[in-house]
């Protein structure tokens, strides 16, 4: 049977991202995103409901967003659920938490107001590539940025 794990968020950081670094040198940042979700209640009043959510990434895609991001700043996610289980010490009860795993991010406009840049993958921490609406800045492999017009934007 075919499985399919994909999971795309957009929302603000609840708190400053932490990296830390295995023995081995590879960077593992983690961070909390709140998400929230607007509906109308039975009344008809508009209602805002938040779902925080732990998100984790490795790497030098990790140490990329650890450097560009910070508390209550907005970030759209792409990546996978993951679930950890384990034994509590203290208890012995069977423990589960479910988290994703982030592989591709996107600024979800500038300081300044500003518009997006994407950093894909591929691209690690280099920060290259694009996206987003409006006025975006495009990296160059640590080259001075390049601002272009919307009506220049390649989509």
């Amino acid at each position: 049977m075919a499985s399919f794990n994909k999971v795309i968020l957009m929302g603000n950081l609840t708190r400053k991202p932490e990296v830390r670094y295995t023995q081995g040198g590879t960077a593992i940042c983690k961070f909390g995103l709140a998400v929230n979700r607007r509906f109308k209640d039975q009344t008809g009043e508009w209602k805002e409901e938040a779902t925080f959510v732990d998100i984790t990434f490795f790497g030098k895609r990790g140490e990329a967003f650890a450097k560009y991001h910070d508390k209550g700043k907005t970030a759209f996610i792409e990546g996978s659920l993951r679930l950890d289980q384990w034994d509590d010490k203290q208890s012995g009860e069977k423990r589960s938490k479910l988290y994703v795993v982030g592989d591709d991010w996107q600024f979800v406009g500038a300081a300044g107001g500003g518009g997006a840049r994407e950093v894909s993958s591929d691209e690690g921490a280099s920060g290259g590539g694009s996206g987003g609406y409006g006025n975006y800045a495009r990296e160059s492999g640590g080259g001075p940025a390049e601002t272009l017009d919307a009506d220049e934007a390649p989509f």
